[in-house]
C-alpha cells in the first residue's frame, strides 16, 4: 500500500527526511491538517478488525479529491517511527512522556532560556529517591513528572488523573507498541514525592533569571518615574492542609499560639509594578512576628537575586518598616519608596523643597538615615479619605523626581503586589470554612515543590501574555483605541486556560515540525491577545466583601464609585 499523497512532494536529492524534527517532508512542515479520502481508509491487519486491536488504518490510493468526495481531516498528533506487527498491526514507536508537553507555556520557557527541551535538561540531572528506583522504561518519566507538577498548580479543581489526561492528550488514544495508559493518582503521587522540591526550585530560579533579562530587553513601562522601572515588593501568606510535619515546619499566622486552622507559607514576592511579572521570591515559615519574619525573608532576596535589585529600579513598599540598617542596604544597591506608619520618628532637615517635600532623619536615636519625605492626601469624588499618605524615598532629587510624581507611583503597589497576587492565587485550589486559596500538598518538601511549581507556572503564563501583547493590534476605539497593548490588559484567567488547552491538545508536541508548532503557537497568542480586561477604571470602594474577613461584610448598598483621584501634596502652611 502506498501513503496517498494529496500533493506530490518531490525532494532534491541532497535533502533527508532529518531536514525537519521527526523526519516530516521538508516542504510540508507548516501543514497542520492532513486530508484523506475515506475511500482510502485501509486496516492493515489480514484479517477482520476487530474491537480491541491496537493498530492505526493506513491509507492508500492515488486519486485525486474531488469536489463531494468524502475526506477525513485528520490533526497530527505525533511523528515517531512505525512498528510493524507479523500480522500486519502498525503501532507507534517510542513513548508518550517523551512526548508531551507544556503547549505554549513551554514553548515560552524555551524562547525565555533560548535553549529548547530546559524542562528536560533539568530533569536529566535529578537522581529519583524513594520508591522509583532504576532506569526501566515506565508509564511516567522526571521530565513528565516536573511537567505534571507545574500543570497541577495551574488546574486547582483538578485532581491528579485529570492533570495527566489534560498532559497526555491525544497520546494517549495512539496505539503505542508497548501498551500505554493514563497513569493513576497514585502514579504521579509517588513520582512527585520521588523529584523532591530541588528540580522545581532550580526552574524557579530559571524562569525568574529569565523573566528579569525580558524586562531588562523590553520597556514595559505603564508609569514614567524618570528613567526609572517602578517594583513592588508585599509579604503574603498561603493555607496548607493541617497535618503535624506541615504545622511543625511552618507554623502559622494570626494566633500567638499557633490555634489557627491551618498552618500558612510566607512568601515575600518581588514583582514588576507595570506587568505584575514575578523577578524574585523568597519563602518561610509563617509563625512568630509578622515585621520580623518579612525583613528577614528580604534580607534573603537582598541576597539572593542581586540581580534584580539595581539602580535601574525603584521598588514601593507598604507600611511594615524594614529599619534603618536594612533600608541602608537598600539604597546602597537600588532606590526604595517606603509608606512610614505614624509611630516612626521623622525629624525634619531645613525647609520644604519647591514640590511640597523635605529632607528629614527617619529613625530614633539608635540609627537614622536621612530621606526625602512627601505627604499627601488622597480626595476621590464622592468620598472622603480620611488619611495622610507619608513616603520616604532616597530620590532626593526633587526636579528629576517630583512629588506628585512619586506619589502618583505608590499606588502602582496595589498592581504590582496586591492584584498580581490575587490573579495567580486564582490557580490555588480554595478550601477549608472559609473562602480562600490552600495548597494541596501535605508534607514540608511537596509544599516546597507546589509553591515553586506555582510560582514557576504563573510566571510562564504571564510570559506568555506579554507576548501575546506584544504582537497584538491596538484597540481601534475606546480609551486605549492608537494605544500599544499593555501586558496587564490580557486577561490572566484567559492566558491561563490557553496554556491547559494547548497542553490538552497538543500543540507543541516534541516530535511536531518546528514550523507546525510556531504556527500553532502564534495562532494561540494571537487569540490570547484579544482577550483583554479593562484597565485603569479609577475604582474606588471601601473595604467591605461578602467573604469572612476581618473588615465588615458588604451591604446592598455599598457603592463603587469612578472618578480620577486627587493628589494633594502636603507643603508649607501659606502666610
Amino acid at each position: 500500500m502506498s501513503l496517498y499523497r494529496a500533493v506530490p512532494c518531490r525532494l532534491p536529492p541532497a535533502a533527508s527526511a532529518a531536514a525537519v524534527p521527526g523526519g516530516w517532508p521538508p516542504d510540508l512542515a507548516g501543514a497542520g491538517i492532513v486530508a484523506v479520502r475515506a475511500a482510502d481508509l485501509r486496516s492493515p491487519l489480514r484479517r477482520p478488525l476487530r474491537e480491541g486491536d491496537r493498530t492505526a488504518l493506513t491509507a492508500a490510493g492515488r486519486g485525486q479529491i474531488r469536489t463531494g468526495d468524502m475526506v477525513v481531516f485528520c490533526k497530527p498528533v505525533a511523528v515517531a517511527p512505525a512498528v510493524v506487527r507479523r500480522d500486519g498491526r502498525v503501532q507507534a514507536g517510542g513513548h508518550p512522556a517523551d512526548q508531551a508537553r507544556l503547549g505554549i507555556i513551554e514553548q515560552q520557557l524555551d524562547e525565555m532560556t533560548g535553549q529548547p527541551g530546559t524542562i528536560g535538561q533539568v530533569a536529566a540531572q535529578v537522581r529519583p529517591r524513594g520508591k522509583v528506583k532504576g532506569s526501566a522504561r515506565r508509564a511516567m518519566t522526571m521530565a513528565a513528572a516536573l511537567r505534571a507538577a507545574l500543570l497541577m498548580t495551574l488546574m486547582p479543581a483538578a485532581g491528579y488523573g485529570e492533570i495527566l489526561s489534560a498532559l497526555f492528550g491525544d497520546l494517549a488514544l495512539l496505539p503505542w507498541h508497548v501498551p500505554f495508559a493514563v497513569p493513576t493518582d497514585t502514579v504521579l503521587a509517588t513520582w512527585r514525592d520521588a523529584a523532591g522540591p530541588e528540580p522545581v526550585l532550580r526552574l524557579q530560579d530559571i524562569v525568574l533569571a529569565a523573566s528579569d533579562a525580558e524586562h531588562q530587553e523590553h520597556d514595559y513601562r505603564a508609569i514614567q518615574i524618570g528613567d526609572l522601572h517602578l517594583g513592588s515588593i508585599d509579604g503574603s501568606v498561603t493555607r496548607m492542609p493541617d497535618t503535624p510535619g506541615n504545622r511543625a515546619e511552618f507554623g502559622s499566622a494570626g494566633t500567638a499560639d499557633d490555634s489557627a486552622p491551618y498552618p500558612q507559607l510566607r512568601g515575600l514576592p518581588v514583582t514588576d509594578a507595570s506587568t505584575r511579572a514575578m523577578l524574585a521570591v523568597v519563602t518561610g515559615p509563617s509563625g512568630g512576628d509578622k515585621p520580623a519574619a518579612e525583613q528577614a525573608l528580604l534580607d534573603r532576596a537582598l541576597a539572593g537575586y542581586r540581580w534584580v535589585f539595581t539602580k535601574r529600579r525603584l521598588f514601593v513598599m507598604d507600611r511594615n518598616f524594614p529599619g534603618v540598617p536594612r533600608i541602608e542596604s537598600l539604597v546602597k544597591v537600588t532606590h526604595v519608596l517606603i509608606r512610614l506608619k505614624s509611630d516612626i520618628t521623622v525629624t525634619k532637615i531645613g525647609g520644604f523643597l519647591p514640590d511640597g517635600s523635605y529632607l528629614a532623619d527617619i529613625g530614633g536615636k539608635d540609627a537614622k538615615i536621612r530621606m526625602r519625605v512627601i505627604e499627601y492626601y488622597v480626595e476621590v469624588e464622592g468620598q472622603a479619605v480620611p488619611e495622610m499618605f507619608c513616603l520616604i524615598t532616597d530620590l532626593h532629587d526633587w526636579q528629576a523626581y517630583p512629588a506628585g510624581m512619586l506619589a502618583a507611583a505608590y499606588k502602582w503597589r496595589w498592581d504590582g503586589s496586591e492584584t498580581a497576587l490575587r490573579e495567580a492565587k486564582s490557580a490555588i485550589r480554595g478550601a477549608g470554612p472559609s473562602a480562600g486559596p490552600i495548597f494541596r500538598s501535605r508534607c514540608p518538601d511537596l509544599i516546597r515543590q507546589e509553591h515553586a511549581a506555582w510560582v514557576t507556572a504563573c510566571e510562564l503564563v504571564r510570559a506568555a501574555a506579554r507576548a501575546a501583547a506584544r504582537s497584538a493590534a491596538p484597540a481601534r476605539k475606546g480609551r486605549r483605541a492608537g494605544q500599544p497593548v499593555q501586558p496587564r490588559e490580557i486577561s490572566f484567567i484567559a492566558a491561563r486556560r490557553t496554556a491547559i488547552t494547548t497542553t490538552r491538545s497538543g500543540a507543541a508536541t516534541a516530535s511536531l515540525p518546528g514550523a507546525l508548532t510556531a504556527a500553532g503557537r502564534a495562532g494561540a497568542l494571537c487569540d490570547l491577545g484579544r482577550r483583554r480586561v479593562v484597565i485603569d477604571r479609577d475604582r474606588h470602594r471601601d473595604h467591605k466583601t461578602k467573604t469572612r474577613q476581618a473588615f465588615p461584610a458588604a451591604g446592598r448598598g455599598t457603592a463603587t464609585r469612578k472618578a480620577p483621584a486627587t493628589i494633594t501634596v502636603c507643603g508649607p502652611v501659606a502666610a
